[in-house]
């Protein structure tokens, strides 16, 4: 049991790195947020489809399930929008950080889906990590479109997470993966077909470097990460997971002050805020399993 609890703590960690990647794709991509996340989420429903077809899952289930993961598919194309226009209106470093502010949204939604008390350290803890972003953040108030951009994608993120770790009491994360897509794909297509710069020529011209970095974000950081985060959230509270997805900015700044030296620029706050965000990740994993043992002792 321990053994399986820490294979998917690990495995959350790996796909808190991807997601720290997914910024960076975000960058290099030079298209605008809207029709990359239209790209993104039609490739990677062409994957999961290919992966239900040859693992025959089942993927049959209600229309009131179909209507319910279709608010959530909506709920996740509006996240993935604001985070990259967020990306694009400031940086990497702006967006994740934001990001970040995910933990204190989870710890008023979580309880009000799931019907149980709020716990007190859990709103703490956002607090504390809402600190950390200021932190952060507060030498770079000059990209204000970007940080509210990224506070709304964080918002709109915990919101996703608390929704499918309900959803996953009744369905598969290849099921909820496969709906959701579907009506993301569906509500951004129905956006662009009554916008004024929708679908035209120019939109389906794609420079071959924006094609194979979209293959890379629609196959490894948005279908294979997408439906593990959902499977994981099987084992770990949706609270842990967007905690623990606290990390992205760590990872990702990291990664972008590599690629994009003259683009990203580590101060001494980063440093600060980022400790403070592991620390309260660390202490939330250290709070949970004491209270596991003493509920389970061996």
């Amino acid at each position: 049991m321990q053994n399986a609890k820490l294979k998917n703590y690990l495995h959350l960690h790996v796909l808190v790195f991807i997601a720290g990647f997914t910024a960076i794709l975000g960058q290099l991509i030079t298209i605008d947020a809207i029709p990359l996340v239209w790209y993104r989420m039609l490739f990677a429903l062409v994957f999961m489809a290919l992966y239900i077809m040859f693992s025959k899952a089942r993927i049959r289930i209600s229309i009131r399930s179909i209507l319910k993961l279709s608010f959530a598919g909506i709920i996740i194309a509006l996240h993935w929008i604001t985070f990259f226009a967020s990306i694009k209106e400031s940086n990497v470093s702006i967006a994740l950080a934001m990001f970040s502010t995910g933990a204190f949204f989870a710890s008023l939604i979580e309880p009000l889906i799931y019907k149980r008390r709020i716990i007190w350290y859990e709103i703490i803890f956002g607090i504390i990590v809402i600190i950390g972003v200021y932190i952060i953040t507060q030498s770079e108030l000059e990209y204000l479109l970007g940080i509210v951009l990224g506070i709304i994608s964080a918002f709109l993120s915990s919101f996703f997470a608390v929704l499918n770790g309900k959803f996953l009491e009744q369905h598969t994360a290849t099921v909820i993966s496969f709906y959701e897509f579907i009506s993301g794909v569906a509500f951004i297509s129905l956006y662009l077909l009554f916008s004024n710069s929708g679908f035209n020529t120019d939109f389906f011209i794609l420079h071959v470097s924006d094609i194979v970095y979209l293959l890379i974000l629609a196959s490894v950081c948005t279908a294979y990460a997408f439906i593990a985060s959902v499977y994981v959230m099987r084992y770990i509270s949706p609270y842990t997971v967007v905690l623990t997805y606290n990390l992205e900015p760590v990872y990702g700044i990291i990664l972008a002050i590599i690629i994009f030296p003259e683009k990203e620029n580590m101060s001494f706050n980063f440093y600060v805020g980022a400790i403070i965000v592991i620390s309260v990740v660390m202490l939330n994993g250290i709070l949970k399993n004491s209270k596991k043992l003493k509920r389970n002792p061996a």
